[in-house]
């Protein structure tokens, strides 16, 4: 099973030690449960929506079974129009299902310094995609970590080890949910 991780800085492992990001520790907990998985990094720290669709095909490359797509943080972090984030995550998503690439969308939440408005328009990016294009969703890829000092880097944005492998432990059952769509579960 090939996992494609399309996504930034959270799954490329950003200030982590190899093995300590999240494809290496979605790899491992995919493994602990019997799913021979391999999971393809395709993150790239800094990238916006737009960087990645505009490597999708580049990612493509390795054949994978299923995607899932976390962009979009920086998205937010810049302040970019919660409609070209849309533009974007949705021609991933057309993609992937014109090459019946079954995707788990990740979900992302705006910094609340942009404003209520606008953090509301940028969440419901995510819940209208997964709405339209029948995706596995996870509503917010850093549930339990953002803002736990504990749980992060010292930038308060990049998770530590501890709080990746909390991000796994809270998107592993989707995953299944999206191997299983695969019809590999």
């Amino acid at each position: 099973m090939r996992i494609l991780a399309l996504g930034d800085s959270l799954t490329a492992g950003y200030g982590l030690a190899r093995g300590e990001g999240f494809v290496a520790q979605l790899e491992r907990a995919l493994r602990a449960k019997g799913i021979p998985a391999r999971v393809i990094d395709a993150g790239v720290s800094g990238d916006t929506t737009a960087g990645g669709r505009a490597r999708l095909d580049w990612a493509l490359a390795d054949r994978p079974d299923v995607a899932i797509v976390a962009l979009g943080g920086n998205d937010g972090l810049r302040g970019i129009d919660p409609a070209a984030t849309h533009a974007n995550l949705e021609a991933i998503l057309r993609r992937l299902g014109e090459l019946n690439i079954p995707a788990l969308l990740a979900g992302m939440l705006a910094p609340p310094n942009l404003g209520a408005e606008y953090g509301e328009a940028f969440r419901e990016v995510y819940a209208r995609l997964a709405r339209e294009h029948d995706v596995v969703f996870y509503p917010f890829f850093l549930e339990g970590v953002a803002a736990e000092p504990a749980l992060n880097q010292p930038d308060g944005i990049h998770p530590n080890a501890r709080g990746v492998a909390v991000m796994v432990e809270r998107i592993l059952p989707h995953v299944e949910a999206l191997i299983a769509r695969a019809g590999r579960g």
